[in-house]
């Protein structure tokens, strides 16, 4: 939403002053990966996550081992008894996608751990690379990280490894 914010706010003030206009861009992914709190809460979640699959996994298995046991047994059940193991498996399935959905849905645990961990971090960049561009003068700064389309970045207006030092880190890597 920032992103679309950010663009909107490019095209009107391109098209409504005719001054020189101060440029730079950072690249979001790599200032976070230069976090070790970032990654840390990006490995939590990750653990989480893999937690939560392989527990979905082994209901799933379980469904699949009553549904072969209905199969071999349906021939010697009663229509009443297929219709009482079928209800068991229906139920089953229902409890693994409500699982699903309480755990990876929208505003489900995985998002709200998200927010809980990971926002916090990502609200502190957005802090400091908007103090760093009024400190500097500059009127608009791009992230050209995965999502948005910059055709051509000039390094020298690269300024992920200064955020990366405002916040109080000493890059690691190359951008």
């Amino acid at each position: 939403m920032k992103k679309m914010l950010l663009i909107a706010t490019i095209i009107m003030g391109a098209t409504l002053t005719a001054q020189a206009q101060r440029f730079a861009y950072v690249n979001t992914d790599y200032i976070l990966d230069n976090i070790p709190e970032y990654k840390k809460a990006q490995e939590d979640i990750d653990k989480l996550t893999q937690e939560w699959r392989t527990e979905v996994e082994k209901k799933q298995k379980e469904v699949d081992e009553m549904y072969r046991n209905f199969q071999n047994e349906q021939y010697l059940l009663t229509e009443d008894q297929k219709k009482a193991k079928i209800g068991e498996i229906e139920a089953k399935e229902k409890a693994i996608k409500d699982f699903q959905k309480a755990k990876f849905g929208y505003e489900g645990e995985l998002f709200q751990k998200r927010q809980e961990l990971v926002k916090p971090i990502q609200d502190k960049v957005f802090e400091a690379i908007e103090k760093y561009a009024r400190e500097r003068g500059y009127d608009f700064i791009f992230d050209k990280s995965s999502s948005t389309t910059l055709l051509y970045a000039n390094p020298e207006n690269d300024k992920s490894d200064e955020i990366i030092k405002k916040l109080g880190y000493t890059p690691t890597k190359s951008n």
